[in-house]
């Protein structure tokens, strides 16, 4: 039973850090019905970010409260800025062209992403693993069991990952449903062209989508980065694929399924990684999503669109 109770808190843990991403690539689609794949890579820009200020903060300063806060603030806005630059100079002049265009172009920012990162020129990183700063040291907040070998354990970052990812989702829900910029980011959902007509600021909003989203996958790299230490310029596609896995579980553009399924997700491989083998995790996870779309094609809260005549 503990070990069925370790298996439940990791495999929660590692579904908020899907749901943070997942929630990005909810917002984009949701407003534009655009599948963002560059967004997995925006997650992996914000972790380097990230690095580069605790490098320059020091040992000392990177672990002070106001420390982590800079470097998670940096990180945040440093990808927000990257995500008004990708939709002003890379989306935006796509808009009125077939959407396979705009995917074929986020596919192409993507590998520019991942692939120039591992350049070792000027301020690019190079391709080499390398070891992110212990900015928050892990804590045992419980635990079940002999006090030295605890059979549960759990950490002060897996708490904080899903309180996160909590708060994000219902402010999220806030903005979108109680708010003015809400009601204008569900109008340019459903056509932008009549929604410009009716003096919605369509770029603005469409731009500060970007922007959240991107904030958002900042944040979620950070705390993946705190877990796992090892930051590669490829970690963005791989966390990337598997949040838009779980997007895609919950019901694409729907803010609430997206956390659902990442929570789905991260136990279900949890699980496959426990009482299976590791080596069925990645074909278990989509095998899991194949199996949804089956019973539910739209995911499990989404519904499928009609198609306009």
């Amino acid at each position: 039973m503990s070990q069925l109770f370790q298996h439940l808190i990791n495999g929660i843990a590692t579904g908020t850090i899907y749901a943070l991403v997942a929630l990005g690539y909810t917002m984009v689609y949701g407003v534009l019905k655009l599948i963002n794949f560059a967004h997995g890579d925006v997650m992996m820009v914000g972790v380097y970010m990230g690095y580069a200020t605790a490098l320059m903060l020091g040992r000392q300063a990177q672990s002070s409260p106001w420390g982590v806060l800079l470097i998670f603030l940096v990180a945040m806005g440093g990808c927000a800025l990257m995500g008004f630059l990708i939709e002003r100079f890379a989306y935006r002049p796509l808009r009125e062209k077939p959407r396979l265009t705009a995917l074929i172009t986020a596919i192409g920012i993507s590998f520019t992403l991942s692939y120039g990162f591992q350049l070792d020129i000027g301020f690019l990183p190079g391709s080499a693993p390398r070891a992110f700063p212990q900015i928050i040291k892990p804590v045992q907040w419980f635990t079940l069991g002999d006090p030295e070998f605890p059979d549960v354990v759990l950490w002060n970052w897996q708490v904080l990952s899903l309180l996160v990812a909590v708060v994000l989702m219902m402010g999220l829900q806030y903005l979108v449903y109680r708010t003015r910029f809400g009601r204008a980011m569900r109008a340019v959902s459903f056509d932008h062209r009549v929604a410009a007509l009716m003096g919605i600021p369509t770029d603005r909003v469409i731009s500060l989508t970007f922007m959240i989203g991107s904030a958002l996958a900042a944040g979620a790299g950070l705390l993946y980065a705190i877990k796992d230490t090892s930051v590669s310029p490829l970690m963005g596609l791989y966390v990337g694929l598997k949040a838009f896995v779980a997007a895609v579980i919950g019901g694409i553009g729907n803010v609430p399924g997206a956390v659902v399924g990442a929570l789905l997700l991260g136990l279900v491989e949890e699980f496959v990684v426990g009482y299976a083998a590791s080596t069925w995790r990645d074909a278990v996870a989509f095998g899991f999503l194949i199996l949804v779309l089956l019973v539910r094609p739209g995911g499990l809260f989404g519904r499928v669109a009609a198609e306009k005549v």
